[in-house]
C-alpha cells in the first residue's frame, strides 16, 4: 500500500511539473501528445526502479528503464487520445476560464503521472539488498584428495 501511494505521489509531482512548464510555454492543441508522452518517459525513467540504480548494480541493466519510459510515451499517447477524441472531453471552469480537461495540463499531466506511476512502483519496486547468506554450523567441508 505505501508503494502504491508512493507512485501515486511521485508520478503526479512529476507530471504536474511538466504539464505546469508546458502551459508556462503555451503548449497546447497537438502538442499535448508530445507532451503526454513525454510525461509518461519521464515517470517510466524515475519511478519504480530508476535508471541509476541499474548503473550500480552489476546484475542489471539500463534496459528495464528505457523499456519502462518507451512503454509509458505510450501510455500517455494513448490515455490523451482516449480522452480527447473517444470520451466526450469534459470542460472545467478554473478560476473564471474554461477549457477542456487535456488543456489544463498540469492537472491532466499529473493524473497521467499518477496513474502510471502507481502501476510502475508496483510493478518494478526499488531491489532490497540480499541478507547474507548464514553458514551451517558443524564440520567444515572435508578436502578432496588429489
Amino acid at each position: 500500500m505505501v508503494r502504491l501511494f508512493l507512485g501515486l505521489v511521485k508520478g503526479a509531482i512529476l507530471g504536474g511539473g511538466l504539464g505546469y512548464g508546458a502551459r508556462y510555454l503555451g503548449l497546447g492543441g497537438s502538442w499535448g501528445y508530445v507532451l503526454y508522452g513525454v510525461i509518461g518517459a519521464a515517470v517510466g525513467f524515475l519511478v519504480g526502479r530508476p535508471f541509476w540504480s541499474h548503473l550500480f548494480d552489476s546484475q542489471s541493466t539500463i534496459w528495464t528503464a528505457m523499456l519502462k519510459a518507451i512503454f509509458g510515451f505510450g501510455v500517455g499517447v494513448g490515455i490523451f487520445a482516449l480522452v480527447r477524441h473517444v470520451t466526450p472531453d469534459p470542460e472545467l471552469a478554473f478560476m473564471g476560464e474554461l477549457h477542456r480537461l487535456t488543456d489544463w495540463t498540469p492537472l491532466f499531466g499529473a493524473g497521467i503521472g499518477a496513474l502510471y506511476g502507481a502501476w510502475v512502483e508496483l510493478d518494478d519496486p526499488p531491489g532490497r539488498k540480499a541478507a547474507p547468506e548464514a553458514k551451517p554450523e558443524g564440520k567444515p567441508p572435508a578436502k578432496a584428495k588429489a
